[in-house]
């Protein structure tokens, strides 16, 4: 496939996702659903929020409730259904489960882990059975940087690898990146392997402290700020689509250069565009959405627990109990996640809280409580400035 189709099959790719978000309603069906089908994997990443296990725990779902959960999934109507891990490789039952999950209308993606297990013929029955898009971790543009985060010499490679053959098999190719202090030095080394690479979205994860993610292994206020404002300039030109994760208040950055550009350019208009997991309208008389933490997104974990996301381990039920939708509509903790009005601090007082709200996850697991302000955020909203005094 070359480069121009690649970039065509993006487009395409965000145009649906972008008129899609504009006719999800968060309170009553998540943007998107993560499913994490299994916690063993055969690697030992560092920064793994699900602190993998070689093996499968013995309470994991098993197929026929894999297969009821998909259901009720579906009714929900059409979210994004991402099947991650752990490796879902793991899964002996996994075609089956992609094969349901394609055959009833979800659009439904797959992210492997780089192990021996993710063969050509394995990729071609992912294919086969109608995968949109396969994500693959990628975390610098060397085996240095990338081997020492997941754990193994040899992962780079073969990462590198899975991701040429997977595009050669005709997938639709997506990248993880962790930025860690150790990964983010090397980001702008990566940009072009991942352009020559051919990808279609390069999603990147900004470490939360949480399974065996450290403290320590964030970088600050400042860095994020600074990332924020080089991804928003990559956007602009890159061949690919750019994501961030974990990093809700990249959208504010996103909002505040568009604006700026507008005016710059003595254009008299509206701001509105969209994002992967985000909507923004200035003067349009549409919602403002930002996908986060139980808003938007819903997470269930290997044995049934339905969480807001991966790095927000807090449960607001679980499938063997009630149903997903029960848990995703009617949970004080998802309730509460949704209603942008309880968020405290200068999050609950920013003028961007709607489409941003800062990170859940990262906020519970600095202070203890989810509702706190985003940390790692440099903005001062207006409202919470001191008033100046003569």
């Amino acid at each position: 496939m070359t480069q121009d189709n690649l970039s065509a099959k993006a487009g395409a790719e965000r145009r649906t996702l972008s008129a899609r978000m504009g006719e999800v309603d968060f309170d009553k069906a998540p943007f998107t659903v993560v499913w994490e089908v299994t916690r063993a994997c055969a690697l030992a990443c560092k920064h793994c929020r699900a602190e993998a296990q070689p093996r499968r725990h013995p309470e994991e779902l098993d197929h026929d409730e894999g297969m009821a959960l998909l259901d009720q999934i579906r009714e929900f109507g059409n979210p994004i259904m991402v099947f991650t891990g752990g490796d879902p490789m793991m899964r002996r039952d996994l075609f089956d489960l992609l094969g349901k999950s394609v055959d009833i209308g979800l659009r439904t993606s797959l992210t492997p882990t780089a192990t021996a297990l993710v063969t050509r013929d394995r990729l071609e029955r992912v294919r086969d059975v109608g995968i949109s898009r396969v994500a693959l971790s990628l975390d610098g543009p060397d085996a240095e940087t990338h081997d020492y985060l997941r754990g193994f010499k040899g992962t780079f490679d073969r990462t590198i690898g899975i991701l040429k053959t997977a595009q050669d098999v005709g997938l639709s190719v997506q990248v993880n990146t962790s930025v860690t202090r150790r990964t983010a030095p090397k980001l702008r080394e990566l940009v072009p392997m991942l352009t020559g690479l051919g990808i279609v979205q390069w999603s990147v994860f900004f470490l939360v402290p949480t399974g065996r993610g450290q403290h320590d292994d964030m970088i600050s206020a400042e860095e994020h700020e600074d990332l924020f404002n080089w991804l928003w300039e990559l956007s602009k030109e890159s061949p690919f689509d750019i994501k961030s994760t974990a990093a809700q208040h990249y959208r504010r950055v996103a909002i505040q250069r568009e604006k700026a550009l507008a005016q710059a350019e003595g254009e008299q208009r509206s701001v509105t565009f969209a994002g992967a997991g985000f909507q923004y309208a200035d003067g349009l008389h549409r919602p403002m959405k930002g996908v986060n933490d139980g808003r938007g997104i819903v997470f269930i974990s290997h044995t049934g627990d339905v969480c807001p996301s991966g790095f927000l381990p807090l449960v607001g039920g679980n499938i063997r109990d009630h149903s997903l939708g029960e848990i995703y509509r009617d949970s004080t903790l998802f309730r509460e996640l949704r209603d942008t009005d309880l968020l405290k601090g200068k999050c609950g007082v920013c003028e961007y809280k709607t489409v941003c709200g800062g990170n859940r996850g990262r906020a519970y697991a600095m202070t203890g409580d989810y509702l706190a302000s985003e940390s790692l955020c440099v903005h001062e909203p207006a409202a919470a400035r001191a008033p100046v005094t003569v």
